[in-house]
């Protein structure tokens, strides 16, 4: 059977012959397609004329559909198929107004057309096509050509298709981005165009000084408010500098200000002196920029503010003086209510004791003594609370051991509270070692307990607690003192009535007090902020209506490494057989130390001044003490004191003051070897002070956690 084919392969050879060569997928789908079920017939029976027809458009590398027949049987190459889309391969045979509903009216004058035997093209013609499932706004350029038999008769139409959509889209954005900028390029001619009237208007109407210059400060434009402002007109100003107008104390200022202007471009706010034309002078606040070689800039006048402000300012320094005076009216007023009332009892009761004696009546004098001594005592208690407050008082700073301190004191505190109120003392485990006065930290620890105390007339709980605290850089405050470093920080807590805040706000006041005439100074919570202000600490108050009242004193943490000086346990006498220089200006005090020396069995040397003592100290006289005034003409006490140090070493030193704000305010102000005694003192207290030297040993420095 070899070389006889069936009818099929008969076919496709037929076929085969037909396409010979290429033809790509489209060439291969038609020669395979079943053509004898669609009006074309069999391949075998199609005329030349239409098989030239198909071979045309397979082979043609452009996109080419060929449409036979009235009804438009398509037939169309590979570069057709992008253009169809996802119809295809399914419009393949069909006719063209079946695949393309959307556009059947356009393809039907087509093909009119084309049996008409006329050609016809379109550029870049807008369809929409439903191609992708979707309608698409496509641009074409299409061509058609009548396709003729033999005979010469029309028998399709051959479409070539350009998709030029990317190029009209492109042109159209294109268009539209050129009409877009031209949109724009209207508009901002129109706003430069109203920029340029408003800044013109702006510059005429303007109310504030506005002036172009060179960067030498040469005038090159002003604008009317000159005039109106300072009287100049503008050819007066135009082409000069600003020297002839400005203040003479301004001139330094302002040229510097314009050397900055030039150097960084900008002057955000500055404010000199310009004389108006009537020869007066007038503040302007300038503002002011460097621009492409040139300066603008803008000045308002804010003379009236300059003169409100000044005004403002004599009327809080007038409230200022007035609350300084009501102060001082409420603090004078006080010391002398309190004074009258103790110099009253001393005048009074010394004035008795002298009548008694010019008639000897001896008998009951002691008692009239007594009361002149503890009115005296009160004076003297007042003076130091008006010092603490002041911050001007006589301090003994030590390094202390508070819990001991506050060990030593419990029964004692007891004793005030009364039985209605609890005690609770609290001290941390390894306490620090304080620096500060210990009789000052033992008064002001009672002074806030008998405070605590008045808070709770129906009884309560008193805490006492003693505790280490580290205050660091962030959470100090430099507005209320609380300087950072390590404290020892003394808490005395009540449940009583508490304050209400403007009590608060008034409590460290002098002489404020709650309580009734008579019953309390007003000077306890000030004396204790006056005490921690000198002694580098801080005090806080914390208080509540109706819950209690707390207030921290904070001391300072010893900071020292060299050795203590402290006194003996035990109780020695008085050593014999010394010498004392006693160094007073005042002659009654000094008698009063003299004549106490001598009853203690010292032999004693005194002198006024320094003139008086330096002689003596250079001398080969024996000399075992020095009691000397720190607030002395001349020579201070503290100078002496360094003289007599030169000439004879360790000599002991018992300063003895009544005010000494240079001399005492100082840092390592007394040496080792070397005390402090406040007036007014009494003879006991002398007396132990001396011994306290007497017995001083020098012993290690604490130990510091």
């Amino acid at each position: 059977m070899t070389g006889i084919m069936n009818p099929a392969e008969q076919s496709l050879r037929f076929n085969q012959d037909l396409f010979p060569i290429g033809g790509g997928r489209m060439g291969a789908a038609i020669r395979t397609f079943a053509w004898s079920k669609t009006p074309l017939g069999a391949v075998a029976l199609w005329p030349q004329s239409l098989r030239t027809a198909v071979d045309i458009v397979v082979h043609s590398p452009v996109p080419m559909c060929l449409l036979w027949g009235r009804t438009g049987v398509m037939l169309y190459n590979d570069a057709y198929i992008p253009v169809a889309g996802s119809r295809h391969p399914v419009i393949l045979g069909r006719s063209v107004f079946e695949t393309w509903p959307e556009v059947a009216d356009f393809n039907r004058r087509v093909m009119d057309a084309g049996f008409e035997g006329r050609a016809i093209s379109f550029r870049d013609q807008h369809l929409v096509l439903h191609r992708n499932g979707r309608p698409e706004d496509v641009w074409l350029n299409l061509d058609y050509n009548p396709v003729r038999d033999e005979d010469g008769r029309p028998f399709g139409v051959l479409a070539v298709v350009g998709d030029t959509t990317r190029q009209v889209q492109a042109t159209r954005d294109l268009r539209s981005r050129e009409e877009e900028l031209a949109r724009r390029n209207s508009k901002l001619t129109l706003k430069v165009e109203a920029r340029t009237r408003e800044r013109d208007h702006l510059w005429n109407v303007s109310q504030d000084l506005m002036l172009v210059a060179d960067q030498s400060g040469i005038c090159l434009s002003v604008n009317p408010a000159w005039t109106a402002t300072l009287g100049w007109l503008e050819r007066e100003l135009v082409g000069h500098g600003p020297e002839w107008l400005e203040h003479p104390d301004d001139g330094v200022r302002t040229r510097a200000e314009l050397a900055r202007l030039v150097d960084i471009g900008v002057t955000p706010r500055f404010e000199n002196r310009l004389r108006h034309k009537d020869g007066s002078y007038r503040w302007i606040s300038w503002t002011a920029v460097r621009d492409q070689g040139l300066i603008y800039a803008v000045g308002r006048d804010v003379t009236a503010e300059k003169q409100a402000q000044e005004a403002l300012q004599a009327t809080e320094n007038q409230l200022r003086q007035s609350q300084k005076m009501e102060a001082v009216g409420q603090l004078t007023g006080g010391i002398a209510h309190d004074f009258n009332n103790l110099l009253t009892g001393i005048i009074g009761g010394l004035d008795i004791v002298k009548r008694r004696l010019a008639v000897g009546r001896n008998g009951d004098v002691g008692r009239f003594i007594d009361a002149a001594v503890a009115s005296a005592n009160r004076a003297a208690g007042l003076t130091n609370r008006l010092l603490a407050f002041s911050r001007r008082q006589t301090l003994d700073l030590k390094p202390l051991d508070l819990g001991r301190l506050l060990g030593a004191l419990q029964d004692q505190l007891t004793r005030t509270m009364g039985e209605r109120i609890a005690i609770n003392l609290r001290i941390a485990d390894d306490l620090w070692i304080a620096e500060g006065d210990a009789n000052q930290i033992e008064t002001a620890l009672f002074n806030l307990a008998i405070n605590a105390r008045d808070a709770m007339p129906e009884g309560g709980l008193l805490t006492v607690e003693m505790a280490n605290v580290t205050v660091d850089p962030l959470a100090a405050r430099p507005e209320g003192g609380l300087a950072p470093g390590d404290y020892v920080v003394m808490r005395v807590r009540d449940t009583g009535v508490g304050m209400t805040p403007d009590v608060v706000t008034r409590a460290f006041d002098p002489f404020f007090t709650t309580k009734p005439m008579g019953q309390g100074t007003g000077l306890g919570l000030s004396m204790v902020y006056g005490y921690a202000k000198q002694a580098r600490g801080h005090v806080q108050l914390d208080s509540t209506e109706g819950e209690g009242t707390t207030v921290a004193l904070y001391v300072p943490r010893y900071s020292g490494d060299g050795p203590i000086i402290v006194p003996a346990d035990v109780d020695v006498p008085l050593p014999v057989q010394e010498t004392v220089l006693v160094v007073e200006d005042d002659p009654a005090v000094r008698l009063m130390v003299i004549e106490a020396l001598r009853e203690l069995g010292y032999t004693t040397i005194e002198a006024a001044d320094d003139r008086a003592a330096l002689p003596v100290l250079e001398s080969e006289q024996q000399i075992d003490l020095l009691v000397t005034d720190v607030g002395l003409p001349g020579l201070n006490g503290r100078q002496i004191a360094d003289f007599a140090r030169l000439q004879r070493k360790n000599l002991r030193v018992l300063f003895i003051t009544g005010y000494a704000e240079d001399a005492t305010m100082r840092d390592g102000f007394l040496e080792p070897g070397m005390e402090i005694l406040a007036k007014p003192f009494s003879m006991d207290v002398l007396t132990s002070r001396l011994k306290r030297m007497a017995s001083a040993v020098v012993a290690p420095s604490p130990t510091r956690h």
